[in-house]
């Protein structure tokens, strides 16, 4: 059997989990990186959390033609609601998602951690996905942002621990500012042009005394002095 192959951001997040028991990975996509986290032999056992009943058949049909309903548990629960204290769980990923919902989820079941390892690859809001880990007993570690097609995805890597963020660490991400990869400067280069077309048009409207007009005005100068940094 052919083991699965991930697309360029799972393949991102499956080499940025450091465990070698249990993971638990929190809307699956298929149960891909579970079954490719165990197939790679990084870890030993995991825990596939579904909220839905279509998305769980479709992660069990993975892990089941892989042949490891006995190492890929795939279990129907309403996020971290899939985990319990008695799994052992060392790392969960939360990937793919909207960063309130992934801020939501972690905060429901806080009382499960801390984890060993969170690795989050939110869709949006990464800022307040960074503001929620440093006001509940984690620190980031680790930051790298993929391509896929046309999007650009950051991952989140945090382990317990006490961290102090700047405004600027939590918009653009502190391992990720410091880098200024590639990546980074495409993503941030492309909103700085969307929003510089707000400007035009706002303008173009006579609304320059908009405080809209301001409040645009000041991302477009944030990101330039980081990018210029």
């Amino acid at each position: 059997m052919p083991q699965v192959k991930l697309s360029p951001r799972l393949e991102a997040v499956a080499n940025l989990v450091d465990t070698k028991a249990k993971v638990a990975d929190i809307g699956s996509d298929h149960a891909y990186l579970a079954t490719y986290l165990v197939e790679q032999g990084k870890v030993a056992e995991a825990i596939v959390g579904e909220v839905a009943v279509g998305p769980l058949d479709n992660a069990k049909h993975t892990v089941a033609t892989q042949g490891l309903g006995k190492k890929i548990d795939c279990r129907l629960a309403d996020g971290l609601a899939a985990v319990s204290k008695e799994d052992s769980v060392e790392t969960v990923v939360i990937a793919g998602m909207g960063g309130l919902l992934i801020k939501k989820i972690l905060n429901d079941q806080k009382d499960l951690g801390p984890f060993q390892q969170l690795v989050l690859q939110p869709n949006t809001d990464q800022d307040a996905v960074r503001a929620w880990l440093v006001d509940n007993g984690y620190a980031i570690v680790k930051e790298q942002m993929v391509e896929e097609g046309e999007h650009r995805y950051e991952i989140i890597v945090a382990e317990p621990g006490q961290q102090t963020l700047s405004a600027d660490d939590l918009t653009f991400g502190p391992f990720l500012r410091q880098e200024q990869g590639p990546v980074f400067q495409q993503k941030w280069q492309h909103e700085q042009s969307r929003l510089q077309l707000v400007l035009d048009r706002l303008k173009e409207a006579g609304q320059v005394d908009n405080p809209k007009y301001q409040e645009v005005l000041k991302k477009v100068e944030k990101i330039q002095e980081v990018l210029s940094a």
